[in-house]
């Protein structure tokens, strides 16, 4: 259910909540498919008997209308995928985290310069035990290979990594880092880009594996962003050993610079 918290700023809200609220902002009609979402709207006071929405919410929608920088994380861990972010407006910037299993959100405004913290939050982003024999370590198979040692560990577990990885016929390195691994992630920012780049949309994107006691591991091929249809089986997989400190770097270069956005934030 949707819930609103004034005090500290907060609001739960689904992807079905969001679609209500904007057909409302650009007054059309909310089709039938909508009609319990925006019920519970009505019920959690984020609407009122007329339709209209709460004052407290104008942060959020004005800048889920009309949004400057979309950050996207895809998390996946042993309670299936869950998703997060943020959205850059005019005024505004909001983080959204998502909870494995459940459809709402919880939306929270984030000062500009606290952004970069907000998104390394939601990846559990921590100090790792790497020393300088540790990183930089790189291993390299094909993406049907990982596929084959992660469904084997799913099904068998992780402990016996060395069996498992000569039985799917990969690197015996490729199954001991994996059988630590506490999830996989995505960062994907995306922007108005301009002419002069695919879609007139730039995109920058980041996978990483958290392997516990293994450490940060950087998914440099496929590089990302991938799009739909260009990895098979047989693309390459190579990954690499880094310090949480590079991966705080890398999240801060995801995100554009001023003279690359088209629209001024300041307007």
């Amino acid at each position: 259910m949707p819930a609103m918290d004034p005090a500290r700023r907060r609001l739960r809200l689904a992807d079905a909540h969001i679609s209500v609220l904007g057909l409302l902002v650009e007054e059309g009609e909310v089709p039938d498919e909508l009609a319990q979402a925006r019920a519970e709207l009505r019920d959690a006071g984020i609407l009122d008997a007329d339709e209209k929405i709460s004052a407290d919410l104008y942060p959020l929608v004005s800048t889920l209308m009309e949004p400057h920088v979309i950050a996207r994380v895809e998390m996946t861990g042993p309670q299936g995928v869950s998703t997060s972010g943020a959205v850059v407006g005019n005024d505004f910037v909001f983080a959204h985290e998502g909870w494995p299993g459940e459809e709402e959100s919880e939306y929270v405004p984030v000062e500009p310069e606290m952004l970069v913290f907000a998104l390394s939050r939601m990846v559990d982003l921590h100090k790792d035990n790497a020393d300088d024999s540790d990183v930089g370590e790189e291993i390299v198979s094909t993406m049907g290979v990982l596929d084959a040692v992660l469904d084997r560990m799913e099904s068998e577990g992780h402990e016996e990594h060395e069996a498992i990885a000569e039985a799917v016929g990969a690197p015996a390195r490729l199954a001991e880092v994996l059988s630590h691994l506490n999830c996989m992630w995505r960062m994907t920012v995306a922007w108005p880009g301009g002419a002069d780049v695919p879609d007139g949309l730039g995109v920058s994107a980041l996978a990483v594996w958290d392997c516990g006691l293994e450490g940060y591991w950087v998914r440099e091929a496929p590089a990302e962003p991938v799009r739909e249809g260009q990895v098979d089986d047989s693309s390459e997989l190579k990954v690499r050993r880094i310090t949480a400190k590079e991966i705080w770097e890398r999240i801060t270069d995801l995100l554009p610079d001023q003279d690359q956005l088209l629209v001024d934030s300041a307007a």
